[in-house]
């Protein structure tokens, strides 16, 4: 796993820019043109086929979506449990190259983790891991939470291993 070391200050900054980009991306954040997609997509025909949900995001962006509204695309479509689409607006991204962080995959564990899908969970955490996105506090509990709620306790608690070894804080929901 590739480690970072950043100076207190730096890492204070960050931190302070995480949080404050957190606070930006929640999928409850007001912004109809968000909302708008989300309802588009929500009416796709179940079982949703990656042509119909690829095209209903290419006509809803024609060019690359910012960060923050790929995150309350992400976290907009987690909040309603569709796992599924969860994972086929995240491929949409890596499909278009489009830029990951650390918000958009851990809207996709959270789904993961409401859905008890344990191993795609692991799988989106291991990505995260292995590329410059270390995971956070945040995924890092979303991963344990699907664990979890597989009953895949020993994965659970690997990852709150990997978690005591690491820089990544634990919280009361750890």
């Amino acid at each position: 796993m590739l480690q970072l070391s950043f100076s207190s200050d730096q890492h204070h900054t960050l931190k302070s820019q995480c949080k404050a980009g957190a606070r930006d991306c929640r999928p409850g954040v007001r912004d109809d043109a968000t909302l708008s997609v989300l309802r588009s997509l929500l009416r796709l025909e179940e079982p949703v086929q990656s042509d119909a949900l690829f095209s209903a995001l290419d006509d809803a962006y024609p060019k690359a979506p910012d960060p923050h509204t790929s995150t309350r695309i992400l976290g907009g479509l987690s909040k309603k449990r569709s796992l599924d689409m969860t994972l086929l607006a995240l491929s949409w991204h890596e499909k278009n190259k489009y830029e990951l962080n650390c918000f958009h995959y851990t809207a996709v564990i959270d789904a993961c983790a409401k859905a008890a899908a344990w191993a795609e969970a692991l799988q989106l955490f291991l990505v995260m891991a292995e590329s410059i996105l270390e995971p956070d506090t945040i995924a890092s509990n979303a991963a344990i939470s699907a664990c979890e709620k597989a009953g895949e306790w020993e994965k659970a608690l690997q990852i709150f291993s990997t978690m005591a070894l690491s820089t990544v804080e634990t919280d009361t929901i750890t």
